[in-house]
Formats: C-alpha cells, structure tokens, sequence
C-alpha cells in the first residue's frame, strides 16, 4: 500500500468541539488525540500533521470513576532538590480545571516535534463557553 502525502494548501482542516460534561476522562481524550492526529481520516500519514482543530468544553466538569478521583496522582518536578510535587486528581481540578485533560491528550500523541506541533492544535476551556464560534465546529458526540 502507498502512503499519501499532502502538501499544506491541499489538506482541508475542520474545526470540532467535544463537551467533556459528565463523560470520562480517558474517552474524552482519546477521541480528542484521534482527532488531533488525523488517525479518522482517510489521507492520514503518520509523520506528518494531518489533524483537525479540537475544542473541549466543560473540562472541569469531566468525570472519573471509582476512587480515581482521591487516589489517581499527577507529578510535577520543578527541577529543584526534592522539588517533586504530587496532586490527586481532585486538588489538581480545583487549582486548574484545564490541566488533567491536557496533560491525558498530551500523554497519547508522540512524544517528538510532531506531538508538541499536534498539541497546539488543542484548546480546553473549563466552562461552557468558547472563543472560537467563528470556525463554525462541529460537534462530536461520544
């Protein structure tokens, strides 16, 4: 099979809103890094930019489930000696409503320039109003 490959002015980029509101966190992102990536196109190619704009709304109000709330940890190292700052999912949603669900999609795209240039395609708001009406996206339902 043959890969494709298209240049800049011949890909045509969508923009898509998720609302996060009461859905699961790994769903959430996952459909995002999916999109992000361009993996539900057709002319996807894995080392070049083929994704799609994604907005995510209500990100503070993403669910997890179990204990998950209390128990799941985020590290952080600020690079000091002993500088190594832990959060539960619960104390990191209430100081950055934004932050679990950009630090899950980040976790799923690669880890190289790709990923950080895929990553800026991404923007997560905590309530339910966003900057980008202009776009016209679409919604996407999980």
């Amino acid at each position: 099979m043959k890969t494709i490959f298209l240049k800049d002015a011949e890909q045509k980029r969508e923009w898509y809103v998720i609302d996060a509101a009461g859905k699961p966190l790994g769903r959430v992102a996952a459909k995002a890094a999916a999109i992000l990536r361009g993996k539900e196109k057709p002319t996807y190619t894995p080392n070049q930019e083929m994704g799609d704009y994604v907005i995510i709304i209500n990100a503070d109000k993403v669910a997890v489930s179990g204990n998950k709330e209390t128990d799941m940890l985020y590290r952080h190292y600020t690079g000091f000696v002993r500088g190594l700052r832990t959060f539960t999912f619960e104390k990191l949603i209430e100081r950055k409503p934004t932050a679990p669900l950009i630090r899950t999609i980040n976790g799923m795209l690669p880890n190289n320039r790709l990923g950080r240039k895929i990553a800026g395609n991404l923007r997560v708001y905590a309530g339910a109003e966003h900057p980008h009406a202009t776009q016209n996206p679409k919604v996407v339902e999980l």
